[in-house]
């Protein structure tokens, strides 16, 4: 059954992600709102790693609102792109981390799959760095995420969020072009 903490938690997360595609900035408070309904949502299913994430959610919105309000010298941060570099040492440290904190869970907690779980947080800690600085390159590790967590939500019975999770991995994929685009025309 679907409880009605589940259905308010994703419909305003969907909200905010539809935004945060859009490039909107008011995505940044509805992903606060949404998060703390997550966080008590992921808690009561043994999701741990996932309830820190969110803990994470609720400082980067915060910081994310501020940046993309006033990042670029006290104006609004254009989207930009990552630096290949930073790419390479952000997906090791997250596949370092992913493997640590599965083998945290594993060995201290009743975690349901630790390691997907760690990987879920760990490459959405990724993704959401590089939405916070408005990077193009969030939305493939969005991807990523997304793909991982629809499988691992639908096993924990939380059919609605792994629905959800399937619908923001099209909408991933549609930001990611999106912002792209957006990019080329403010170098134009």
């Amino acid at each position: 059954m679907i409880s009605p903490l589940e259905i308010a938690a994703n419909a305003v997360m969907s909200v905010s992600i539809v935004l945060a595609g859009r490039n909107n900035v008011h995505s940044w408070w509805l992903g606060i709102v949404g998060c703390v309904m997550f966080a008590a949502l992921f808690y009561s299913v043994n999701l741990y790693a996932d309830v820190a994430l969110q803990l994470f959610f609720i400082v980067t919105c915060a910081i994310g609102w501020l940046q993309w309000l006033r990042g670029a010298g006290g104006v609004a941060l254009p989207i930009s792109r990552a630096q290949v570099r930073a790419l390479g040492w952000m997906t090791g440290i997250g596949l370092l981390a992913t493997t640590a904190y599965g083998l945290m869970l594993q060995a201290y907690t009743n975690a349901y799959a630790p390691f997907i779980d760690s990987a879920v947080l760990m490459f959405s800690i990724v993704a959401q760095l590089l939405l916070m600085g408005r990077r193009v390159e969030t939305w493939p590790f969005w991807l990523l995420v997304n793909t991982v967590s629809v499988p691992l939500y639908a096993s924990r019975g939380l059919y609605l969020t792994a629905v959800l999770y399937a619908a923001y991995w099209i909408n991933a994929l549609a930001s990611w072009f999106f912002w792209r685009r957006q990019m080329q025309a403010q170098a134009a």
